[in-house]
Order: C-alpha cells, then structure tokens, then sequence
C-alpha cells in the first residue's frame, strides 16, 4: 500500500550500541554504517529485520557518516554532556579568552596535559603571548606561577635551587630555586646545554628534586610549559632524546590569523599594567584540589581494549617505519591513554573514541620520532609521514 503524499517515509529505529541513545534513519541506509550524533562512534545499521520500524511526522536528519580518520593537531573541543570536568573546560576556555587571542590548539593542549600529569613543549618564534598565557592560566587555576629563562651560562642549580650557608646558625639551608611552583614556563629551553636540561629530568617525572641527597616534592599539579626556537635560530641547542620523551604533547605555535591579530592589537595596544588587568578581568575558577580530584577521577573514563589494540599498533609501527630511524617509546603509548581519558571527560563522556586517539596522535608522536638522515635530506617532514602512518592502520570499531 502506498504512503500518502504528505507521510514521512517510514524509519528505522534502533539504539546505539556504545551510548544507548536511540537513533533514527531512512530505511533506504539499512546494512550501512553511519557516525551516532551523540558520542561520535561508529555504528553498523541493522537491517530492517532486526530494527523497530517507526513513522514520524517529524523528519529526522540521518547520523553523518564518518570522515576518513587522519592525524591532526588538537581541534576544538565541544562539549556534549553537562559535567563538572566538562562545564569547568568551557568556563576556563572563555575565561583564557578575555586577554589570550587565538591559539586554540596551544590553550587546550595545555588544559589537556594539565588535567593528565603530563608537561608541554611548544615550538614557535618569541612574541606569541606565551608568558601571558601561563599567566592568565595560572590566575585562572587558582596556581601559583613561575617562570626561568634558559640562557648558555645557566647552571642546575640556578633552576633547582643550592644549599646557603647560614652565618645565625653557622649551618647550610636550602634555598629552593624557580622550579618550586605549580605553573613552570621553560622559555627558550634549548638555549642552554644538556647538563642544564638534565636538571629538569627527575622535576618532570617524578615531581620532585633531590639536592645533596635530600628530597624535596613539588606540588601538584606540577606543569612544565617549555618554549624552543627553531633550530635554524642562531644559539640553539637539540634537547636530549630522554628529556623529549617526558614531554606529554609537542605544539606548534604559529602566527595569529589577520583578525586575531587586529584583535590582539586592540586588547593590548594600550598603555595597560598586566597586572591589574589579570587582577580586575580574570576571575579564578578552581584551586589546586580541585585539579588534583579531577586528574584523579579521570582515570574511570572507559577506554576500550580495542582501543588500548589500536594505540599500541600506533606506537609500535613508529619503530618500523621506514623514515624513521627511532620511534616511540611506551612512555608514548601512556601518554595516549591519560590524553584520550581527559579529553573525553572535556567532551562530557566516560568513554574515550578512536576520534580522540587520531586528535591527539601528532602532539604526541612528533618529538618522539627521528627521522633518518635520508628523509631529511629529502625534505620529508614528521607531521606528513605520521598521518600516512595513522592512515595505514585500521581503525578499530568500538560497540
């Protein structure tokens, strides 16, 4: 019997298999896959047998179907659950806002790599805002700021702090140095030499510093946020491949867009106190507790064994490709899954997606890769040979 004119085509009706959410599609997409609206997976449509058949005199539009999966730097994240992690992301992105411009992947790779126990290196040319960033974000977070400028003649013991002789009670006190703050901003970090670097070692993966044989822990959260010049810049040196590793996520900050820097000119064009502008328009969201409370409770976000498959194939396929003369470490592999953890929780879910692995996969693998001396010669760079490499793996099918 044929429809009336003015009748809906019928639909079927079926739920999502990851987030149960009921979804809606012609019957003409039976048998096909499409991407669910709700969590973004990947969902096989039944055929018109194992779905319930359902008439509606409102159209409903059909899920999208998927993007070919390709490595990219962090995108925007939005929101699609009201959560506390959730909710306090947005509120510190439009908080940041108010005097940091643009940056988008800067701004939430750090949030990501904060609220994961994980460090930042960022790669771009000096005047981009970087101080003021860490700043604003300090003030934001309720953290406490400090900030060192690498130099050729700085010594460990200018970042970590030395033993002081005491002439009241003739006996040596520690004087703790600039690491021993919350919010650390490394700038120009490869202006100094190795032994300098190696100061930083133990600080960025155990959280603490050990001087004359004694411990000192750092609070938490502890963020290093270290700046590097190009290495073409006159003065510079390559940091070590140990120090490289213990960085969570490598951006690349790069000049603001024609707009964003008209806006940036008008913002802070004036003969303004920083101070009293971060003091009067920033308003501290969270404390230090907080931080620590939510970095902990993202550990529960769900994070599929397929999932866990797809990363380590990821990781592992680094070591064998053919430009590259080292791969990644486990420490890579680690660093996924704190990231992907977090970055669902910033989305509202308690799932992690194959999406979020492919958003993160070149902040993280980028300075854990060397290429071999005749890719370099051939002008081959790391971000293009490590989307061909994650377009080379199938994508795993989460249910």
């Amino acid at each position: 019997m044929n429809n009336p004119p003015d009748s809906i085509p019928e639909k079927l009706q079926f739920p999502c298999p990851s987030c149960s959410s009921t979804l809606q599609v012609p019957v003409s997409a039976r048998g096909k896959q499409a991407q669910c609206p709700h969590c973004s997976g990947v969902v096989n449509i039944p055929a018109a047998d194992q779905a319930t058949a359902a008439t509606t005199s409102t159209p409903v539009a059909p899920p999208t179907m998927p993007a070919p999966a390709a490595a990219s730097s962090i995108p925007s994240v939005t929101p699609r659950a009201s959560t506390e992690t959730s909710d306090l992301y947005q509120q510190i992105r439009d908080e940041v806002a108010k005097v940091f411009v643009g940056q988008d992947d800067l701004v939430e790779g750090t949030l990501i790599a904060i609220f994961s126990g994980g460090h930042v290196l960022i790669e771009s040319v000096p005047g981009l805002g970087k101080t003021l960033f860490v700043r604003t974000l300090g003030k934001i977070l309720g953290c406490e700021f400090g900030r060192i400028q690498f130099t050729a003649d700085l010594m460990p013991s200018d970042i970590t702090g030395a033993p002081v002789f005491n002439m009241k009670t003739q006996e040596f006190d520690f004087r703790p140095g600039p690491v021993f703050t919350q919010l650390l901003l490394a700038d120009e970090i490869n202006r100094s030499p190795a032994k300098t670097h190696a100061a930083l070692l133990e600080i960025m993966q155990e959280k603490r510093v050990t001087v004359d044989g004694v411990t000192h822990p750092l609070d938490l959260p502890f963020l290093v946020l270290a700046t590097q010049n190009p290495l073409e810049s006159e003065g510079t040196y390559n940091l070590p491949e140990a120090q490289l590793d213990r960085f969570m996520f490598k951006l690349i900050a790069d000049y603001p867009t024609e707009e964003q820097e008209a806006s940036i000119l008008a913002m802070h064009g004036g003969q303004t106190n920083l101070d009293k502008t971060l003091e009067e328009n920033i308003q501290t969201l969270t404390n230090p507790e907080q931080i620590n409370r939510i970095t902990a409770e993202t550990a529960n976000v769900r994070v599929d064994p397929l999932l866990i498959k797809y990363i380590n194939q990821i990781v592992r396929l680094t070591r064998s490709w053919p430009q590259f003369y080292m791969g990644a470490s486990p420490r890579a592999g680690i660093s996924f899954i704190q990231g992907i953890r977090t970055l669902a929780a910033f989305s509202g879910r308690d799932f992690a997606t194959p999406d979020d692995v492919v958003q993160i996969a070149k902040p993280i693998l980028r300075h854990r890769v060397i290429l071999t001396a005749e890719a370099e010669v051939e002008g081959q760079q790391i971000d293009d040979l490590l989307d061909q490499l994650m377009r080379s793996i199938e994508v795993p099918r989460i249910r």
